[in-house]
């Protein structure tokens, strides 16, 4: 491991000098490439300086020990020194072996959010809305951008079906545990009796592709031009601005009639087709490899029942593993952090298993 932490060191500070080559500072494509590529090495190096430094000093206090103090106080002391310096190197090289995982090639991409209500009627539209406003939140907490792709509104506050894009550095990587069936467990306003009724709605966490990634041939798409129409069936634009592509080879359909312009409804249909696309496809490999695919933690099957929010006793838990908040008005207001991390412990726990066996 320190031998490739040593490579990867001695390639940050040949970038550190490259990018401050006359021909470099000039070259705005090549700035941004290797400045991007500091920037992915620097939390590694910089976690490998500091345990190089703590074991130094490590070194050197066991050196004055093993001169021999006559002080007992001061001998504690050092001994004492030795402790601490001694956990903080084994905390950071279990940092530096986490940090060392492959990773996600997608981390870093912008994402697709597709929450549809499922099993329970007009309460699953309200909790599919309950979750679209938690994911925005969260995007907020973050300083990440949101967009609405796609909307097909239940008509008493919930969805049927909500599309909308987050923007922001590592997006993918913090959201896509966030793929499944959440389910809820609460007394909805409408119910007189006081009953607890149970609703799903999946959630789907894509990462948005480029159009060179993702190659579509246009004589494959079936592109159908509509009148926008909001709940009920009322007209929202007077113009045939809304958007159907239909995938001839897939049979997926997306729809798109927020915009006023076809330009740009045409523009969001074809991102969402994309990611969709190129989901299936990871979904195609992901099930022919098997046993892998269903130990990760993030990539699990679609139809997985990963989190039940109960209300009455203000519990949510996250069942792929076992873990249990309490905070249920902090998390439905955007704070997931506390099982996103958890999550990625988790996994990357698995990992470095996987990879010590």
């Amino acid at each position: 491991m320190f031998e490739r932490l040593e490579t990867i060191e001695k390639r940050y500070d040949e970038l550190m000098q490259l990018m401050s080559q006359p021909e470099v500072a000039t070259n705005p494509n090549l700035l941004r490439q290797y400045g991007q590529e500091q920037s992915e090495l620097s939390e590694t190096v910089e976690t490998f300086r500091a345990c190089k430094q703590q074991k130094q000093e490590l070194a050197d206090v066991q050196e004055m020990l093993e001169l021999g103090l006559d002080d007992p106080a001061e001998k504690d002391l050092f001994q004492d020194e030795a402790a601490k310096l001694e956990a903080e190197i084994g905390r950071l090289e279990e940092k530096l072996r986490a940090l060392l995982l492959p990773k996600d090639p997608n981390d870093d991409r912008n994402v697709i959010v597709e929450i549809r209500a499922g099993a329970g009627g007009n309460e699953a539209g309200l909790f599919a809305a309950d979750l679209f406003r938690m994911y925005t939140r969260y995007a907020e907490t973050h300083r990440w951008k949101t967009a609405l792709l796609s909307q097909n509104e239940s008509g008493i506050g919930g969805f049927k079906e909500v599309v909308f894009q987050i923007q922001g550095k590592g997006a993918y990587s913090r959201l896509k545990y966030e793929s499944g069936v959440h389910r809820v467990q609460r007394v909805p306003s409408t119910e007189s009796s006081g009953r607890i009724h149970t609703s799903t709605a999946t959630v789907a966490v894509l990462p948005e592709m480029e159009a060179v990634e993702v190659e579509i041939d246009p004589n494959e798409i079936r592109i159908d031009i509509f009148r926008s129409s909001g709940p009920g069936g009322q007209s929202v634009n007077t113009t045939d601005s809304a958007v159907r592509l239909t995938h001839l080879p897939t049979g997926i359909v997306i729809s798109c009639q927020d915009e006023k312009s076809q330009l740009q409804n045409k523009i969001k249909a074809m991102s969402i087709l994309r990611a969709r696309l190129y989901d299936a496809e990871q979904q195609r490999q992901q099930d022919e490899m098997g046993a892998v695919r269903r130990s990760q933690v993030g990539t699990g099957d679609r139809s997985e029942k990963i989190r039940t929010y109960n209300f009455p006793q203000t519990r949510i838990t996250d069942h792929r593993i076992g873990y249990s908040s309490y905070r249920m008005s902090a998390v439905l207001d955007g704070e997931i952090d506390e099982f996103i991390d958890a999550l990625i412990n988790y996994e990357q726990a698995k990992q470095l298993k996987a990879l010590s066996n």
